[in-house]
């Protein structure tokens, strides 16, 4: 099969509805938002095969969906633009990797790593009202050091999470992963 446009787009929505769907499958959830889930799975594989480009894009709308349905836990319109407008469209840098061999791997990482970046900016310059604070039964005054673990204790775990099943499914899922179905 080609790689054009339409299949781009259609490939694109069915896997922002997947990880939208798989984000509603919460491990755990925190109290001041975040949560362990798999819903970024989709959103990296969608980018290694189409590339950094249509990965914004999708990144993007699974950031939207994700403020629209997820129910949008933010301090007003810079929370919503940071929390989940930006940390989600970041996941599309994982597209830059498209062409490695281990690209789906160290996509997943950069692209944790970004995300994690951005709801760290987040929790300390929004999210400081709330210290101190406690997170682990540890009572945190340092805003750097509470955004670091707060946000670092799930967005860790999800990249885990991603690598291990990407791990597992890398063999059976070779051609698609590596978008050899689409030469």
């Amino acid at each position: 099969m080609k790689r054009t446009k339409t299949r781009a787009l259609v490939e694109g929505a069915i896997l922002v509805a997947l990880a939208t769907a798989l984000s509603y499958v919460k491990l755990f959830e925190l109290p001041q938002g975040g949560s362990i889930c798999i819903g970024m799975l989709p959103i990296f594989l969608y980018c290694i095969r189409w590339g950094w480009k249509d990965g914004f894009i999708a990144s993007f709308a699974y950031g939207l969906l994700q403020l629209i349905f997820d129910g949008a836990y933010a301090w007003g319109p810079w929370s919503m633009l940071l929390d989940y407008l930006v940390a989600f469209a970041v996941l599309g840098v994982a597209g830059f990797f498209w062409k490695n061999r281990a690209g789906l791997f160290i996509g997943t990482v950069v692209g944790c790593i970004c995300r994690f970046v951005i709801h760290f900016i987040s929790g300390i310059t929004i999210y400081r009202i709330y210290e101190p604070t406690e997170v682990l039964n540890h009572v945190y005054t340092n805003p750097y050091l509470y955004s670091a673990v707060y946000n670092g204790s799930y967005v860790l775990i999800d990249m885990i999470l991603c690598l291990v099943i990407f791990a597992i499914l890398y063999k059976p899922l070779n051609k698609y992963i590596t978008a050899q179905d689409l030469a």
